[in-house]
């Protein structure tokens, strides 16, 4: 019997299987590696924020080391518990303390501190020992420094980046780096800045207290019953302006204008809060909330305002509405029926005028400087129908803004 030959393997033999799997690569598409994805890069880079990435040039490797060495007062050395024995705390309680101001999250392993920390520590340590401070006043302080310093620190990055991209026409890129060169310079003059502004701020919260104390009674207790019988102990003025049409012209807006009209908006809010003795508690983009010592000061910056921003042909008009009433103040903010009352009557106003309450418009009736006209009464979410008025500028200049 003869048997038959073929060329082809069989398909059941290891030759034949070889064969089929070469022959399936020949076909098969050729694959290709992924491409990289710089946002996943980014989010990876960024959880270990403190590590300056394999690639970034020598030349800005070497400027970071030196800057952190500035900032920072030397090389990083200690790990966390060491830094918290030395202290004579656990690390429990001194996570919390560095939670508070900001500190990321770390390891055992992580040498992120270094002398200039672990004295730090010591000294919040030891005012809590000393009894100056409970430990959860200490975490409230080590948090107002953190938050405070934090939007400091962002905002004056940025403003520098702007200047020099708007006056040496450089790239945002290219500012940044360029940043890298001009801080060492800059971080002398701007920690005495940062200082002497503080002692100047706390001064003047000094000179606050103790006027009230002897010659404000009887605003401080407005509405009956001292300040031992109350939740809200703060008798102020809140002020909120509120720029019209900001989200339309924001969409039509490139990203260079829309920074310029709300950096001028917040800059001329400021300086005319602080010529009219107000305090600026925060700006959300197209708003200002403000506080003063008295319904009057309340409602001369709230007509400025008005009348500044409906002067500038910058800016839209603004609405805006002052209430004088009793509030809380914590973590830089305040809270309380009269924000809330503030709020919703800022959403009531028409463009370019301002409105109050019934108390405050009785509080300012006898004052000349002001004209009060009832408005409609108006259902408000969470306070019913109530009696708005108008403020508006009576005899007088009103407040001088140069």
């Amino acid at each position: 019997m003869s048997t038959e030959h073929s060329n082809t393997p069989r398909a059941d033999t290891p030759q034949s299987a070889s064969v089929a799997a070469h022959q399936a690569r020949e076909h098969a598409p050729v694959e290709t590696a992924p491409e990289a994805d710089p946002i996943l890069e980014l989010a990876q880079a960024m959880e270990k924020p403190l590590q300056v990435p394999a690639h970034t040039p020598d030349a800005i490797r070497d400027t970071v080391a030196a800057l952190e060495r500035q900032l920072i007062g030397g090389q990083r050395e200690l790990r966390r518990r060491e830094v918290a024995a030395d202290a004579g705390i656990s690390l429990h309680s001194a996570r919390k303390l560095w939670r508070a101001i900001g500190f990321p999250e770390l390891s055992d392993d992580d040498v992120f501190f270094t002398k200039r920390d672990e004295e730090a520590l010591a000294t919040m340590v030891g005012m809590v020992r000393e009894g100056q401070l409970t430990e959860e006043t200490a975490i409230s302080l080590m948090r107002s420094v953190g938050q405070m310093t934090d939007r400091m620190v962002v905002w004056q990055i940025e403003a520098l980046v702007e200047d020099m991209i708007a006056n040496q026409n450089m790239s945002d890129r290219q500012a940044r780096r360029q940043l890298f060169d001009m801080l060492p310079d800059l971080i002398p003059q701007i920690e005495n800045l940062l200082l002497y502004s503080w002692r100047r701020q706390l001064n003047s919260a000094v000179h606050r207290m103790a006027l009230r104390a002897e010659a404000g009674v009887a605003a401080y207790n407005q509405g009956g019953g001292g300040d031992d019988d109350t939740p809200l102990p703060l008798a102020r003025a809140v002020g909120f302006a509120d720029l019209v049409s900001y989200t339309s012209l924001s969409r039509r807006m490139n990203e260079r204008t829309l920074a310029k009209m709300v950096q001028r908006f917040e800059s001329k809010s400021a300086e005319i809060i602080s010529v009219g003795g107000g305090r600026l508690v925060k700006t959300i983009g197209d708003e200002v909330l403000y506080v003063a010592e008295t319904p009057q000061a309340g409602a001369r910056i709230a007509l400025a305002l008005s009348q500044e921003f409906e002067a500038d042909e910058m800016l839209p008009q603004t609405r805006g509405a002052v209430v004088w009433g009793r509030i809380l103040s914590r973590l830089g903010d305040i809270y309380g029926p009269t924000v809330n009352m503030a709020a919703r009557l800022t959403s009531l106003a028409e463009p370019g005028t301002v409105l109050t309450d019934a108390l405050t418009a009785n509080t300012l009736k006898n004052d000349p400087r002001f004209v009060l006209t009832a408005q409609e009464i108006t259902a408000v979410r969470g306070f019913g129908e109530i009696q708005p008025f108008e403020l508006s500028h009576g005899e007088g200049t009103g407040l001088v803004v140069d």
